[in-house]
């Protein structure tokens, strides 16, 4: 072995962030880490995050998981994007769906050619050319990657889950692979002299606990990388003024949709997210502008059907941990920031986390280049996703409240007013390839809540008009024709993954 090879790796909390960090590394690493896990059972977790993004598919086939298996054991179905109702004005609904819309041509994107059929006349709605969008609001599922005799795209998907069942899911795999989990609680960390690295973590038993890496999964407090680092946070509530949530389950009513559902209200926004057994509600605000007892009335009041537990409340601050990595501890999930789940990226950060670690997993003296290369990509990462979310709330052209009217006057920053404006002028969008966001989520985002170029690329004329309308005529028709033989999404988990004890079971 290398004579400063990492042996043993040290995890502090559980829940999703990390019981997802611990099954990564016992499947990448094998037997060669000495990888334990510490948590509490009197420390609760968070919970609350049940929506995903499709790259959670890259993350469970590496591990290896069925994907039946593991929506029977969390009470999952399938997503196919996210209805935004009330974001631009009250009264107005998108969707921001996965995958694709249309097809390009040639070099040019799909959606200059829709912006020039809309100058000449033309009526067809972007989404009209959304494969992901017509199943969505038919309540339909398969799992499809092109539709049959066609070059289009078939449906790109992500799920919606309990998390603390998939934490539990992922806890049995990963003790499978020979994880140690120790129950206790950390009441001190002890640093070296010599390099301020982390030596061994102090239990509420007395009992030490070294290791040669730490990861800091223990929620908002971050017990190693501020607690016991010190590296500070950068808070970005000027931007992104919600600061408390509110979640509660309730019992499911009406067809079980494929699609997250974000409602904007007063001073925020609930989400409902439906699951086999129930559906997941939350009220995301802002308390300088709602009382926290308003907001809870508001969500009760909200629910499909009747509550099944007591409101759970949650207090934030949007931001990040000025560091991802110091010393020779590595934060992920709450501990390393927040970003209210409005684009269900909080457990996909916790994914890219886990997985920028095992490329750029050190030895024992940690490289400072590696350091650096971790928290440059993580910031990045980071603050794509905080323009992302921004952009829904600056969109708006509410003004029946003073926090919607506030949100439309802020400033945003310069690397979105800049994305904004090229979009703007000629329709256009680039991609880093580094962004977890791409053309087609701002593109819809922007057209949904009301920001139309004033022209679009040049190049779109080399294609006669006539042509043109045959060519979006066609995908039109392909797509319909494909979504007449796609079974109810209901119908599909009854089939393939219902969960015992689940309304779907034995159906």
């Amino acid at each position: 072995m290398q004579k400063n090879a990492i042996q043993k790796v040290v995890i502090v909390g559980g829940g999703t962030a990390g019981w997802m960090a611990a099954a990564m590394l016992a499947k990448t690493a094998g037997r060669s880490l000495d990888i334990t896990l510490v948590e509490s059972d009197d420390i609760g977790t968070i919970g609350v995050g049940e929506a995903t993004i499709p790259p959670i598919q890259l993350f469970n086939n590496h591990l290896g998981l069925d994907e039946d298996d593991f929506l029977r054991k969390t009470m999952g179905t399938f997503k196919l994007g996210i209805q935004f109702d009330n974001w631009g004005r009250k009264g107005d609904s998108y969707m921001h769906t996965f995958g694709r819309v249309g097809r390009d041509l040639g070099a040019i994107p799909f959606h200059h050619y829709w912006l020039r059929s809309l100058k000449e006349g033309g009526k067809d709605s972007l989404w009209d050319y959304s494969f992901n969008h017509k199943a969505a609001y038919a309540n339909k599922f398969a799992r499809m990657l092109k539709i049959k005799n066609s070059p289009l795209d078939g449906l790109t998907y992500a799920f919606h889950f309990d998390a603390t069942l998939y934490a539990r899911y992922l806890r049995d795999y990963s003790e499978k692979l020979g994880v140690k989990r120790i129950e206790g609680k950390v009441v001190d960390v002890i640093l070296r002299g010599e390099d301020g690295f982390i030596d061994h973590l102090l239990l509420e038993n007395s009992a030490e606990i070294p290791g040669d890496l730490f990861l800091d999964c223990s929620g908002f407090k971050g017990v190693l990388i501020e607690g016991a680092l010190k590296t500070g946070y950068e808070d970005w509530s000027h931007w992104l003024p919600c600061n408390r949530a509110i979640a509660v389950p309730c019992e499911s009513a009406g067809p079980l949709k494929p699609y997250t559902v974000s409602t904007a209200l007063t001073a925020g926004w609930q989400w409902r997210i439906p699951l086999q057994h129930r559906t997941g509600n939350g009220h995301v605000y802002c308390s300088d502008y709602i009382s926290d007892d308003e907001a809870a009335d508001m969500l009760l009041q909200n629910l499909d059907g009747p509550p099944l537990a007591d409101p759970r409340f949650l207090r934030f601050t949007t931001g990040r941990r000025k560091k991802f990595w110091h010393k020779n501890c590595i934060v992920l999930g709450l501990a390393s920031g927040f970003m209210e789940p409005l684009e269900s990226t909080s457990i996909h950060l916790f994914q890219a986390g886990i997985t920028r670690l095992v490329k750029l997993f050190p030895d024992k003296k940690c490289s400072q280049a590696d350091v650096d290369e971790y928290n440059r990509q993580a910031i990045y990462e980071f603050e794509g996703i905080r323009d992302f979310i921004i952009l829904h709330y600056h969109l708006t052209q509410r003004t029946d409240t003073d926090f919607w009217r506030d949100c439309g006057q802020m400033e945003v920053p310069e690397s979105l007013k800049q994305k904004m404006a090229l979009f703007r002028s000629n329709g256009r969008i680039f991609w880093d390839t580094m962004e977890l966001f791409a053309e087609n989520s701002w593109l819809q985002v922007m057209v949904g809540q009301g920001l139309m170029p004033h022209s679009y690329h040049a190049l779109t004329h080399q294609v006669k008009s006539d042509n043109m309308e045959e060519y979006l005529e066609n995908i039109r028709i392909i797509q319909d024709r494909a979504l007449s033989t796609l079974p109810l999404h209901r119908d599909f988990i009854a089939g393939h993954c219902s969960a015992p004890g689940s309304s779907l079971a034995g159906q």
